[in-house]
């Protein structure tokens, strides 16, 4: 048996100074969290010099506006804002530029469920953020939910072929992909995101939910990890992208107990919001 690759912090790092620059505007964002009148700056300065994320808002709050008056047409970015929230435009400029840059990455052949589950776990995540009762931000909890899977991106982009070897063994032995790329790399896109997430000098929080998302437990005293762990589960559970991958392994009992969870008939609506949420986010923000 061969023994495996061993990839490095050092390797990670030095390959990813070749991908496109990390969007500066969710590093703004995530400094601006508490401070809503310069969060509300930050935005409509970026949104104002881009022209396509500029029209999603305006497209999403003419939609939003269609449903309560007749011959309402909005097409400045301050009225779209009053009108549908500054948490709304929020979330379309993380998804809208995050999407972006991984579009600017993907490499010929990967699937484009890659982005669709990074949506699907992204959403999931926002709103258990905001259903539990544990103080856990839920931009930060989007942002965490979209680059839950970055180090899959990176094996994708730099170590295709052994990668693709590593997601065929996972599926037809029925394993743990973190254990078939170890097999294969000697660790896991887990700690290759958290590498990433380092190198481009994310919170800490957002690091260590990306490094323990598929196992919580290790970590629950930072509460992003239990919510990006669950939000995972849900995703799967609820087959939001109908990938072959989406099968229920485990759902960490300590990580539900942490956040307050608890799965009973008052779970439901919640649920329907992901779903729902999810898709629609899907369409809006396609990379493709």
């Amino acid at each position: 048996m061969m023994k495996p690759m061993q990839l490095t912090q050092d390797e990670v790092r030095t390959r990813a100074v070749g991908l496109p620059s990390f969007p500066l505007i969710v590093s703004e964002i995530l400094a601006s969290i508490d401070d809503p009148d310069a969060n509300l700056n930050v935005l409509t300065d970026f949104i104002g010099r881009d022209p396509v994320i500029a029209a999603r808002v305006l497209s999403f709050a003419n939609r939003a506006a269609g449903r309560t008056r007749s011959n309402a047409s909005i097409s400045d970015i301050y009225t779209a804002t009053s009108l549908i929230g500054m948490s709304q435009v929020r979330e379309i400029a993380l998804i809208s530029s995050l999407g972006d840059f991984i579009n600017a990455n993907l490499p010929g052949g990967m699937p484009t469920s890659y982005w669709e589950h990074s949506v699907a776990v992204g959403v999931c995540a926002q709103e258990l953020a905001q259903h539990v009762t544990a103080p856990v931000s839920s931009d930060t909890a989007l942002i965490a939910g979209l680059l839950h899977d970055i180090g899959q991106l990176w094996l994708y982009r730099f170590q295709a072929d052994q990668f693709s070897v590593a997601r065929k063994q996972a599926l037809a032995c029925a394993v743990n992909i973190v254990s078939a790329e170890r097999e294969q790399f000697g660790v896991g896109h887990p700690q290759i995101g958290a590498w990433l997430a380092e190198h481009w000098a994310l919170p800490p929080a957002i690091g260590a939910a990306i490094l323990h998302h598929h196992k919580p437990d290790g970590l629950l005293s930072e509460l992003l990890v239990p919510v990006v762990s669950i939000a995972e589960v849900l995703s799967n559970a609820l087959d939001l992208t109908g990938r072959l991958e989406n099968r229920v392994t485990h759902l960490s009992r300590p990580a539900c107990i942490t956040l307050g969870l608890v799965f009973d008939d008052s779970i439901q609506p919640l649920l329907g919001r992901i779903e729902a949420r999810s898709r629609y986010a899907n369409a809006m923000f396609a990379t493709h």
